[in-house]
């Protein structure tokens, strides 16, 4: 894929110390850092290293270091591939399924308020679901495995806390002796699915509160009192929560296709911006009411910047993981059970090179042979400009 013309750090090179001026009032330094760190990602602030092939001796001009922030559009790409070469060898001889679990959006205030809480609710209540209803031998009767990775943004980016499941469509039986498969266009009943999600995460929200840990201020101050938190509970009940199965995968080989789409991206990636001009930032958006249609949306600066600081994790939080058979105590174990039940043996995967080697870009040009470093510079080695910090611009 082509680098984009616009990244999310041209955006904050160009105004960033304005926009934090302009919104002291909630801006922490959590948001600065990262505001910072995206700023100076691959640039001589970070200094550099110079790189030599291998094969012909070639030795390219300077390249500039990565930020390695996890909310950084461009830092993401190595992290994700290596992810996905450690997976291959998980992958089933069997077909996949995706399932989303999301949560109404009247708890949005409230996971903002509480992102640890939330988030730390809302993975394992969704995974608790998929394990409990599939060894139930009305539904399938079968251990089953699969990752789950936290989104917590729409495609307008606004705050939408979801999470999406790759579910191998089958599991394993409860003695561990047989396979047992999905119907073809059908894996777990959906209403079921969705009365034991809300049912869990409901109830851990609510053991939350009683034990104090939730942080209840500005307009849901008010539910720091028992009463009226029960009050703004009960309505959650009246309504179906949001849980939908996407059609079956092609097979396995695609999911390591779709994969990538999925599991180490934060809010946007720099492919959807399209323009900058007088303060206004249009990007591109996918409307599904209107069957996935692609549209443009425009926003002011610092309306944009907002949107993408609300999905900031909070720190040391995990949002890839992993359960069933592929958790991670019995994946050694069960994984193998699962192949042989399956009539097959995993693949086998070639020791993985280094990042700079299966990266295209760290190929020769000369002669498509691997680079590796031969030389860091610091910043202060490259004797170029000062640091980008966020470079004020006329609002």
């Amino acid at each position: 894929m082509s680098r984009p013309l616009l990244e999310v750090a041209d955006l904050i090179r160009s105004a960033g110390t304005a926009f934090i001026g302009r919104n002291r009032n909630w801006i922490r330094w959590t948001h600065i850092k990262v505001l910072l760190a995206i700023a100076r990602c691959r640039t001589a602030a970070l200094g550099g290293h110079i790189d030599e092939c291998t094969r012909c001796g070639h030795r390219a001009t300077i390249s500039y270091n990565s930020c390695r922030n996890r909310h950084c559009p461009k830092c993401q790409t190595g992290a994700r591939e290596r992810w996905i070469q450690a997976r291959r060898r998980e992958l089933l001889p069997s077909p996949y399924v995706h399932v989303v679990f999301t949560l109404p959006s009247q708890l949005a205030a409230l996971a903002l308020q509480n992102k640890k809480i939330v988030y730390s609710l809302l993975l394992p209540a969704s995974a608790e679901t998929l394990l409990e209803v599939a060894r139930n031998p009305t539904h399938l009767g079968a251990e089953i495995g699969f990752f789950s990775v936290l989104h917590t943004w729409n495609q307008k980016l606004q705050i939408h806390p979801h999470v999406h499941c790759v579910v191998a469509a089958g599991g394993l039986s409860l003695d561990h002796t047989r396979w047992i498969r999905s119907h073809p266009r059908f894996f777990l009943p959906i209403p079921v699915l969705r009365r034991v999600f809300r049912g869990k995460f409901v109830d851990g929200l609510q053991a939350a509160f009683e034990l104090g840990q939730l942080h209840l201020s500005g307009n849901l101050a008010l539910l720091a009192q028992p009463k009226f938190f029960a009050a703004w509970l009960r309505p959650l009940f009246r309504k179906n929560w949001v849980v939908y199965s996407k059609p079956p995968f092609a097979g396995p080989e695609y999911v390591l296709q779709y994969l990538g789409r999925y599991t180490h991206r934060v809010a946007i990636s720099n492919h959807r911006l399209v323009s900058f001009a007088n303060g206004q930032v249009t990007f591109r958006w996918r409307d599904s009411a209107h069957h996935n249609e692609q549209k443009l949306m425009t926003l002011a600066l610092d309306e944009f910047l907002r949107r993408f600081l609300l999905h900031l994790l909070p720190k040391g939080f995990v949002r890839i993981r992993h359960f069933g058979l592929l958790a991670n105590r019995r994946r050694s174990t069960l994984l193998p059970l699962c192949f042989a039940a399956l009539g097959t043996v995993p693949i086998q995967i070639e020791p993985e090179t280094s990042t700079q080697e299966s990266d295209p870009l760290w190929r020769c040009p000369k002669c498509g042979g691997p680079m590796e470093v031969v030389k860091r510079l610091t910043a202060d080695q490259l004797q170029l400009r000062s640091p980008p910090l966020l470079v004020t611009t006329a609002a």
